[in-house]
């Protein structure tokens, strides 16, 4: 009886020290069966009671040895695994090709502002800058708004509360006041910048939008110089047939003023949504210098004359583009300006 017992014991030794689990499903059954609550050693230890005396010991031996190896061949083999699945982990190879780089791309209010910066000046202007918080004079009085001219309500500016002398430039005229008071003519810049009024969000007004403006002071300068630089912008901007016209109209820097429009290009005169079936599409405003607005800047209006033009770069944009909600222009989506990606 006790050869026996011995045999099922040393059977179950060579069972132990076979066992190769592959993975963590044979690893887990490994050790249910040999160290689990309900293990097999469990039926094999009360056994020890039908051993001869003289080898009860012997058997108490052997048994321990079984649990040793069972818990040694569990060990060894989870360490194993765990730490060639970190090695794994952390192997770098460098054959593999790098993390693709996430391009971005430029904003259609910045490709349209390098744009109209590049046409003029190929044609001899120079960009000029100022500040976006103004004094009233260089927004207002110095370009022939009287403190109760009605054209003051023509646009709802924004003042500092604490000063009502300063506000947030309405226009990028101001820029054109600081040229004029620092530069002797001949004058001719753009001046392209931010914005600010204070008027109720919607699809075609914001409180902040992007404007150029135009100057050019010089002796002997026209009506007709101020209509064929519009009239280059245009075709540059929107294509070699694209037309031009000036309807008269009023601002109290400029003497005579006029609308600038351009024939529309979505539907070549047409008629469509765009140009609201009129065949134009209007682009900004523009007139001679009114002669108040050069004295009070230091510039003899009797010898020299100019024109000036502005336009909304935002608006531009959104006619070139297809766009039809400015208040896209400024959500920063990303996947809206993922569309001008490569644009230029």
């Amino acid at each position: 009886m006790s050869a026996q017992i011995f045999e099922e014991a040393e059977a179950l030794l060579k069972e132990v020290e076979n066992e190769q689990p592959k993975n963590a499903e044979e690893l887990e059954t490994f050790r249910i069966k040999f160290l689990g609550s309900k293990n097999i050693l469990k039926d094999y230890f009360p056994k020890i009671k039908d051993v001869e005396g003289s080898r009860k010991k012997e058997y108490g031996q052997l048994m321990n040895s079984i649990k040793v190896a069972a818990e040694e061949k569990y060990n060894q083999t989870k360490s194993k695994s765990s730490g060639s699945s970190n090695e794994s982990a952390n192997e770098l190879d460098l054959t593999l090709p790098g993390d693709a780089i996430r391009l971005g791309s430029r904003h259609p209010v910045s490709i349209t502002k390098s744009k109209i910066i590049d046409i003029f000046k190929q044609i001899g202007f120079v960009v000029e800058e100022g500040p976006e918080i103004v004094d009233d004079w260089h927004n207002f009085s110095a370009l022939n708004f009287p403190a109760d001219h009605p054209a003051r309500d023509m646009q709802d500016t924004f003042f500092i509360e604490k000063d009502p002398d300063v506000l947030l430039r309405t226009h990028t005229s101001s820029v054109q006041v600081k040229v004029m008071q620092s530069q002797k003519p001949p004058i001719r810049c753009i001046m392209p910048g931010r914005t600010y009024r204070n008027e109720t969000i919607s699809a075609r007004a914001h409180v902040f939008f992007h404007q150029v403006e135009g100057l050019v002071i010089d002796e002997g300068i026209s009506f007709a110089d101020l209509k064929q630089t519009v009239n280059y912008l245009a075709q540059a901007l929107f294509g070699k047939n694209t037309k031009t016209r000036l309807r008269p109209s009023y601002f109290p820097f400029t003497e005579p003023s006029a609308e600038m429009d351009v024939s529309c290009f979505i539907c070549d005169q047409k008629g469509c949504a765009v140009c609201k079936h009129s065949g134009w599409v209007e682009i900004g405003g523009c007139g001679m210098v009114d002669p108040n607005v050069l004295d009070a800047c230091g510039i003899d209006s009797k010898k020299y004359s100019g024109f000036a033009f502005g336009m909304g770069i935002d608006r531009i944009a959104m006619l070139k583009y297809g766009i039809n909600d400015i208040r896209i222009l400024f959500e920063n989506d990303v996947r809206f300006l993922e569309q001008f990606k490569g644009v230029v």
